[in-house]
């Protein structure tokens, strides 16, 4: 139902605008040059009315009807089959009706259950019904409220710029309080995790076997958190994938954007445009079934043993991937150079390789630097092409035809499986979360304060 009422909400948007238009419209017939703002003003002002609120209302209640018929059919629940029970039985016996609501039945469900889906199924019925109901009534509401306060010195314009101002204002609050939730999910939870495990053995251990018994019939190790193995992993597929992409794409933007003719430039680009745009699993299919098996090969044959997960064919992929980032804002610090200091160069006599060397490239370094800390940043936070290709047992070694592990690939492995944050086991992935958080905001902070830095400025 919730899809109806957001359809319901445009086609009344569009309609309140044709409305509020089309009275603008009639005022200016009258008025003239005497009306304050013009018609479509009119009308984007009574369907921003219309729209905006009706939007925001089906968005709270989609949000808060969840919780709201899960405690109603909790509640509605008979006593015995609830009393003594764990919160972890009842929510069981609320997905078992929520599945049989939905038509997935597994195995056969007991006469309370069939009774709660039928409740269930009845209440989001009524649900959806209510919110449309409740969004069609005040849309009309607003749709008159807004037509009539209409009028030609109505400043429609000045009206609907403080709607626009108010929303922008709410995207930026929204934005703001999302990365003060993450930053203090990750601090409260690493907080829990440092409260089991010393800080020291974490930062400087030298072995990483976070597997530990969450249950008292399980057989597992006492776990071990030291994370210097798993920091050693991902700057070597970090340092291995900056070795392929940089080069490659610092010299790709120079040629693209000195030497090339404007028909190749017009394939290249493109080209590069849609290498970026390739989904990382994709790149990591790549390195599984390509790059690691071509990788065992060429070693076998020079008789040198490579592992069939291994940190270079994962930081060579990764590389790959990088090269449009770290091209597209080499070009952009390129370009951004002024023409007359290029045309001054070459009237003093300098080749155009001269003036690359000697006059662009120091100018545009402080972009061009910036671009390839950017890509690292991007480099140490990727998941699927190390998750797929580098491996997941954690190894302190440097040989890159070796097998490791990443930070990212490890707060994934610890999350599977155990939905309960209350082990380190799991609470270590919050640890190495907020390490990996700190060491991406740092470089992108170093990036951004080396171009404000270094920036020269032309006249």
């Amino acid at each position: 139902m919730a899809g109806w009422t957001l359809l319901l909400v445009l086609v009344l948007t569009v309609t309140a605008y044709v409305v509020g238009r089309a009275s603008g419209t009639r005022f200016w017939a009258q008025h003239g040059s005497d009306m304050h703002s013009l018609p479509g003003y009119h009308g984007a002002f009574v369907a921003a009315w219309v729209g905006v609120p009706a939007f925001f209302l089906v968005l709270i209640w989609i949000f808060l009807q969840g919780s709201v018929i899960d405690s109603l059919l909790i509640s509605s629940l008979p006593q015995g089959l609830v009393e003594g029970a764990s919160q972890s039985e009842i929510d069981l016996l609320v997905s078992q009706a929520k599945n049989l609501a939905g038509g997935n039945v597994f195995g056969e469900p007991s006469p309370e259950v069939r009774a709660a889906a039928e409740r269930y199924a009845n209440w989001q019925q009524i649900a959806g019904w209510a919110m449309f109901a409740a969004a069609l009534a005040l849309m009309v509401a607003a749709m008159f409220f807004a037509r009539s306060r209409l009028g030609h010195r109505y400043r429609a314009r000045n009206n609907f710029e403080l709607i626009l101002s108010g929303l922008m204002i709410g995207c930026s609050v929204v934005a703001i309080a999302t990365t003060l939730g993450i930053v203090l999910s990750l601090l409260f939870e690493s907080y829990r995790f440092f409260s089991q495990v010393p800080l020291m053995e974490f930062l400087f251990g030298l072995s990483w076997e976070p597997q530990i018994a969450l249950r008292e019939d399980q057989v597992a190790g006492a776990g071990a958190f030291g994370a210097v193995p798993v920091f050693a992993g991902t700057l070597l597929v970090a340092f291995i994938a900056m070795i392929v992409a940089t080069p490659i794409g610092i010299f790709t933007a120079i040629y693209l954007g000195e030497f090339a003719s404007e028909p190749v430039r017009a394939v290249i680009k493109p080209v590069m445009e849609i290498l970026a745009g390739v989904p990382t699993v994709v790149y990591g299919f790549f390195a599984v079934l390509t790059v690691a098996p071509a990788m065992r090969a060429a070693g076998a044959a020079i008789g040198i043993p490579v592992s069939p997960n291994s940190a270079l064919a994962a930081g060579a992929v990764m590389g790959i991937m990088i090269i449009p980032f770290i091209s597209s804002l080499s070009d952009d610090a390129l370009n951004a150079v002024p023409r007359a200091m290029r045309d001054g160069s070459l009237a003093l006599g300098a080749t155009p390789g001269e003036t690359m060397i000697k006059v662009l490239l120091p100018a545009a370094l402080p972009g061009i630097v910036g671009g390839v800390l950017l890509g690292v940043s991007r480099a140490i936070g990727e998941t699927m092409i190390v998750l797929m290709a580098a491996g997941l047992i954690a190894k302190l070694t440097a040989n890159p035809l070796d097998s490791v592990t990443t930070v990212t690939v490890q707060i994934v492995t610890l999350l599977i499986g155990d939905t309960e944050f209350d082990s380190p086991k799991t609470l270590a992935a919050f640890a190495l979360g907020l390490v990996l958080f700190i060491a991406t905001l740092g470089l992108n902070v170093l990036a951004l304060n080396i171009v404000r830095k270094y920036r020269e400025q032309y006249d």
